[in-house]
């Protein structure tokens, strides 16, 4: 089996905040974890088939080390954000449970602290799932990214001026949309004092809306899945969470962000920021819709965002997000080539940096080459018929960039990333008329079922497949039972059995954590509760209204509002803002308008107010009495509307239904 393989990752990020103190333990033994034969031969094929000791890695990843933090972030409630000892066990030779290859990543992303990278750079690694890079300007600190939590990223600030000085920042840069990246902004600098001293925000072009679209429109479904992506129920230990491909985890905290006073909307643009030159390249649509690399010419540091890391990165994501273009992607690290060509320090917003001339013309190269390849062979097996799970199957990469380590599976796949290409230019459908309009799962996995003569057979057969260690058949014949009888607990258990081998096997971390996670909830089931959207107040503040009513008619109840006609005024009386809200046919449409006189009802209230209603803070009664809100006209009918509006949970079922 090739098990090889971030960020709307905010909500995700938020999912497990009661989990952040999860147990340590030592690395299980094959008997004591029930690691089947077969893993281990699999996993020792990978430790033979290639040198996982990569000394120069280890080299590069320990270089410039100036001291590592103890303890734990936690934060005003007294609640465990960050434990900076939770990933000790993370030493030593491989477990059984754990593919070697990944162990190798695992232990790579386990260096954490304060690094000087060159002359006037610094990171801070292993505070959070990304860097914060740290450039010294005339004034004081220009940092590059700010983590995903509030409290992450000032206890990282904080640690930096115990050792480096106490600076004040003279600049923040966003270099692309994923929360990982900006969502600990007010953990670095306080919107006051940035206003305050004009301190420049700078960020691509499109930044804004991209930060902010996704988390509304799809967070609820994208943080659902994502706690599956990053393990975040799982425990921190050998047969549990062990590293995410990009780091070793995410934060539990407050997100927050920074609306930029300065956009990069040119393909290169250069700035004089606190008196150092960056020469900015926008790469957009590649890593995340609005991104940028930059050059230093006065330092020769080139910083590559998260256009390239030390690990084959995501043309679809598993949490789902829109599809990334290979080939753009691809031709972003060629140009990269070309704007690093003078650089001595390559430095990235993940992972550890690369030094030297030859060997940062070689990790851009084997980046771009790993796309380009992709690309073109699932192209040309498309146009000769091939389906996407087909072509997956098979697509195995040149021995060169095979033995490559830093474009090894450990968070995107070769085999996802060629479905995420044939997804790209067509679609779901595979163009077999049978799957025109299929079965839906459950149906399907009923009929199976009593096709196979009952759930006993359909058990027996795929018990027969995890004996032989074809657990990825004895998944899909598995899935149909569960699907069938969410109650039959012999076929959940050993479908949990079957993920958890394919778990010890995955070279992907986040393939991994989706296995691994699916066995905990067969065996326990979803969480009791869905994700704390308050905890999200900090970004929804600086969020377009135009946002949240996008999202408003997502929420929309079509089939109850289908015969519902209805106009509602929103008067934000703190903005100078109103927008006309029209109901009919089920569907929800927004102007941003004066308030229309033949309107149902006219609601005046505050954004913070609206806030509260949004993220579950406000209801009706306070909708009522509160002195935030006015209302004119059918107070009937506008409860009416809002009555039509529904709340997704949150923790929905994945592996049953």
């Amino acid at each position: 089996m090739n098990a090889s393989s971030l960020p709307a990752l905010v909500l995700a990020a938020l999912a497990a905040l009661a989990l952040a103190g999860c147990q340590r333990s030592s690395p299980p033994d094959a008997a004591a974890s029930g690691v089947t034969p077969a893993v281990q031969q699999a996993n020792a094929a990978v430790a033979a088939a290639a040198d996982l000791s990569d000394p120069a890695s280890f080299a590069d990843a320990k270089r410039g080390f100036i001291a590592a933090p103890k303890g734990q972030v936690k934060d005003e409630a007294g609640n465990v954000i960050w434990d900076y000892d939770a990933f000790a066990f993370v030493q030593g030779k491989p477990p059984a449970t754990v593919n070697p290859s990944l162990w190798r990543q695992a232990l790579l992303n386990n260096q954490t602290g304060l690094f000087k990278v060159h002359d006037r750079i610094w990171q801070l690694r292993g505070f959070d799932l990304a860097n914060i890079t740290l450039i010294e300007g005339k004034t004081g600190w220009i940092v590059v990214d700010t983590l995903t939590a509030r409290e992450t990223a000032a206890a990282a600030m904080a640690f930096a001026r115990q050792h480096l000085g106490d600076k004040p920042v003279s600049a923040v840069i966003f270099t692309h949309s994923h929360v990982d990246h900006f969502g600990g902004a007010l953990g670095v600098i306080s919107a006051e004092d940035a206003k305050a001293r004009g301190v420049p925000v700078v960020a691509p072009a499109g930044f804004m809306e991209e930060a902010t679209s996704e988390n509304l429109m799809m967070g609820v479904a994208m943080g659902r899945r994502s706690m599956y992506m990053y393990g975040s129920r799982l425990p921190r230990d050998a047969g549990g969470l062990v590293d995410t491909g990009l780091g070793k985890a995410v934060a539990y905290g407050r997100v927050g962000i920074l609306a930029p006073t300065v956009v990069v909307d040119q393909p290169q643009q250069e700035l004089l920021i606190d008196g150092l030159r960056f020469v900015f390249h926008n790469v957009p649509g590649s890593e995340a819709p609005a991104e940028f690399t930059f050059y230093l010419p006065e330092l020769q540091a080139f910083c590559g965002a998260e256009l390239m890391s030390h690990t084959l990165h995501n043309l679809y994501t598993l949490r789902g997000a829109k599809v990334r273009d290979a080939l753009k992607w691809a031709g972003y690290l060629d140009a990269s080539l070309q704007h690093a060509a003078q650089a001595e320090v390559l430095f990235n917003q993940h992972h550890w940096p690369v030094w030297g001339r030859a060997r940062i013309d070689d990790f851009i190269g084997m980046q771009r080459d790993v796309y380009r390849y992709i690309h073109d062979q699932t192209v040309r097996q498309m146009n000769a018929g091939l389906t996407g799970p087909e072509i997956a199957d098979t697509m195995t990469l040149p021995k060169p960039l095979q033995d490559h380590l830093n474009v090894r599976g450990y968070y995107g796949t070769v085999r996802h990333n060629v479905r995420g290409v044939y997804q790209f230019y067509l679609g779901w459908f595979d163009a077999h008329p049978a799957n025109l309009d299929a079965l839906p799962p459950v149906e399907a996995g009923k009929r199976y079922v009593a096709l196979a003569g009952g759930a006993d057979k359909v058990v027996a057969a795929a018990q027969q497949a995890f004996d032989a260690g074809e657990f990825r058949w004895a998944a899909e014949l598995l899935k149909h039972a569960v699907y069938a009888d969410p109650q039959n607990r012999a076929a959940s258990e050993l479908m949990a059995r079957s993920f958890e081998q394919m778990g010890y096997l995955a070279e992907s971390a986040p393939w991994r954590n989706f296995y691994l996670t699916g066995a905990l909830e067969l065996r326990k089931g979803p969480p009791d509760k869905g994700i704390p959207s308050s905890a999200l107040l900090d970004m929804l503040q600086h969020t377009p209204i135009e946002r949240f009513l996008e999202a408003m008619a997502a929420n929309l109840n079509g089939p109850k509002a289908a015969d519902s006609r209805l106009k509602i005024n929103l008067v934000f009386t703190d903005l100078n803002e109103s927008y006309v809200l029209q109901l009919r046919h089920g569907v929800l449409h927004h102007h941003r308008a004066p308030p229309a006189a033949d309107a149902n009802a006219t609601l005046r209230l505050t954004k913070p107010f609206f806030l509260q209603m949004m993220t579950g803070g406000a209801g009706a009664k306070d909708l009522l009495l509160s002195d935030q809100t006015q209302i004119d006209g059918s107070a009937l009918d506008l409860g009416r509307f809002f009555a039509l509006l529904v709340k997704a949970p949150g923790n929905f079922p994945i592996v049953t239904r």
